[in-house]
């Protein structure tokens, strides 16, 4: 898959006789898997047969049987930005991370680097920043991470490119 595809889900063993198979989301939006949706994946394009949400299982057209619904073990589903827009929707306060990599991350006056990656680790997301030039110079690290949780993240303009923060400069700091 090209950069511009993000993986959105992995598919598990089989489960039962008619070709159900274990789903494990990487996304925040188990809502886009719907029945009829189709998805590129590293064995061809899937469309979906069935999907139970809560019991999180699923089926694919034309690997109704378990004989073929196995050759579909650890099948990675993809989505690309349009469809991601197109099938998510987003609360208020809410972004893609592709809309927020590769922001600038500024507290006050000071923009303290890049968003290079976004990590999740437990229930929460880390910013993954490549620290700004200027304050490698100073002597900060190269790197960090900033916890994408109020209490350091205040605001994001998409439009712009920036994320605003307050107490990260703390992080790196202690970074």
């Amino acid at each position: 898959m090209s950069n511009d595809h993000a993986l959105i889900a992995q598919i598990g063993r089989t489960i039962g006789l008619w070709g159900d198979l274990k789903f494990h989301l990487h996304t925040d939006f188990p809502e886009q898997f719907i029945i009829g949706n189709s998805y590129p994946s590293n064995r061809g394009t899937l469309t979906i047969a069935d999907i139970n949400h809560k019991r999180g299982i699923i089926r694919f057209v034309g690997h109704e049987s378990i004989d073929s619904a196995k050759k579909l073990t650890n099948t990675k589903l993809f989505a690309d930005e349009s469809q991601t827009r197109n099938n998510c929707d987003l609360k208020e306060g809410q972004y893609f991370w592709f809309d927020i990599i590769g922001a600038s991350v500024k507290e006050e006056d000071i923009i303290l680097g890049t968003i290079l990656d976004i990590h999740r680790m437990g229930d929460t997301d880390y910013l993954v920043i490549q620290t700004d030039a200027l304050l490698i110079e100073e002597g900060y690290t190269k790197s960090f991470l900033i916890p994408y949780i109020e209490r350091f993240v205040i605001d994001a303009n998409i439009e712009e490119k920036i994320v605003y923060t307050k107490d990260a400069k703390d992080i790196l700091e202690a970074s």
